[in-house]
């Protein structure tokens, strides 16, 4: 790896594992929330639905997501049992099952979302407009390059 290469590749593995870190202290620093990482991001997979749905369907959580849908069933039923999310049947489709968020879970979803906010605004209040843009065209670029391998990898399974 060439300087800039070795030096981006650095700064991406300690963003991502700054990310996580923080977000770990946010949750135990909060002592109503008994949650994981894991469940933090399933919750917020959850809490995208459109407003003109019943909810997400397990299958659609697991492609949000890209996790099995077995796995996705499995960690709904914990999260149910721990009062965050509820599973209904369809009125539509008696075969599907709806997820939705509770009281409790909707909570839970804005702490994390107001997490990011400040995250992202931390970020950004330093840098200049120019700069601004140029780093959501990087990010961008970078997002596309993790998409296309993410469906290389799949054509191949």
């Amino acid at each position: 790896m060439n300087p800039l290469e070795q030096e981006l590749n650095e700064l991406l593995v300690q963003a991502y594992r700054s990310i996580e870190q923080i977000e770990e202290q946010m949750l135990q620093a909060s002592e109503h929330l008994n949650l994981t990482i894991s469940e933090i991001h399933l919750l917020e997979a959850v809490g995208e639905r459109r407003q003109d749905t019943e909810g997400k369907t397990i299958g659609e959580i697991s492609e949000c997501l890209g996790i099995s849908p077995p796995s996705v069933t499995a960690a709904i039923n914990k999260l149910v049992k721990k009062g965050y999310v509820e599973k209904k049947k369809s009125t539509v489709d008696g075969r599907l099952v709806h997820v939705t968020l509770t009281k409790e879970g909707h909570r839970a979803n804005t702490a994390h979302r107001y997490f990011h906010t400040r995250m992202v605004r931390s970020v950004t209040s330093s840098l200049s407009r120019e700069e601004q843009e140029s780093m959501l065209k990087g990010m961008r670029k970078l997002n596309c390059f993790f998409e296309q391998n993410l469906h290389k990898s799949e054509e191949k399974a």
